[in-house]
């Protein structure tokens, strides 16, 4: 069987990708992509598109009909402020609404998808949500549900996020919650497709959030996350001690973490669900086998 063809949308503007890669870090896109080759080796193929780039050229639904499946990044952007670089996200989203393409979005993600649906995105008022999103429950909906197969009925999760979905479009599911946003997790039925989105980052690795702290450090002792940068500082040097130590007893105790963010196999289950029961489980549904 030839593999899955994959499309990954970036939702961060050319400016933003840089930003995050002076930090140390990856555009969104590019990590995430070359996660979901590590998740299933030689079955997926993976191409990217940037939508919230000037003149980009995007699939129209013909062009979206070839691939197999699509993911949705995270993003900078706040969807309540509009503009042609947020638009453009919408009408592709749309477009990929009137195929039977799955996808899949991290937070980002799924305040796109939601507005793409007809739900509403606002700015949290409990303000931002950053490091590990804790306690996330999975509900009762979400028992059963093929995305959390093998997860933990409550876990944390790497997190960076400043809005969150308000309401859910008309017959989508939630999923998980927890008491910083009640959507963490769902399943959005929309035209001839069905999205599953998290508000948290499966993708992340350590090092992808250590370069996320370093880019919003001003900001995060401003909002009162730490006392001063010196504390700040401290904290990243832990998440890269992560990534080179994930099996840091010491380190996962001081942060209150356990196997479900530091085992990746366990970190992005979402992920490998999707990518095993709607890309790679539908395939000869759609004919693509």
């Amino acid at each position: 069987m030839p593999a899955a063809r994959l499309l990954v949308v970036e939702g961060n503007t050319a400016e933003a990708r840089a930003r995050q890669v002076a930090f140390g870090g990856q555009a969104a896109s590019e990590g995430y992509a070359q996660l979901l080759r590590e998740l299933f080796p030689g079955k997926v193929t993976v191409d990217i598109c940037y939508p919230a780039d000037a003149g980009a050229n995007l699939p129209d639904p013909a062009g979206i009909e070839g691939y197999d499946g699509i993911a949705i990044t995270g993003s900078s952007l706040n969807i309540y402020n509009g503009g042609p670089e947020i638009t453009q996200q919408i009408e592709l989203i749309r477009s990929a609404f009137t195929t039977e393409v799955p996808i899949f979005g991290s937070c980002w993600g799924l305040q796109l998808l939601t507005v793409a649906a007809g739900g509403q995105v606002r700015r949290n008022p409990r303000g931002r949500e950053v490091g590990f999103g804790r306690r996330i429950r999975i509900l009762p909906e979400g028992e059963g549900h093929a995305m959390f197969q093998g997860k933990p009925q409550v876990f944390e999760a790497m997190t960076v996020h400043l809005d969150e979905v308000e309401t859910l479009p008309p017959g989508a599911r939630l999923l998980a919650s927890n008491d910083h946003s009640q959507v963490q997790a769902a399943e959005i039925p929309a035209g001839r497709t069905t999205c599953w989105a998290v508000q948290y980052h499966p993708e992340y690795p350590f090092r992808e959030m250590a370069a996320i702290f370093r880019r919003l450090q001003p900001s995060l002792v401003a909002e009162g996350f730490f006392p001063d940068e010196e504390e700040e500082a401290a904290f990243i040097a832990d998440l890269e001690h992560l990534e080179r130590d994930p099996g840091n007893a010491a380190l996962a105790w001081r942060h209150g973490i356990d196997g479900a963010v530091i085992c990746k196999e366990t970190r992005t289950l979402e992920l490998s669900n999707w990518l095993r029961a709607s890309v790679l489980g539908s395939r000869s549904r759609r004919g693509r086998g």
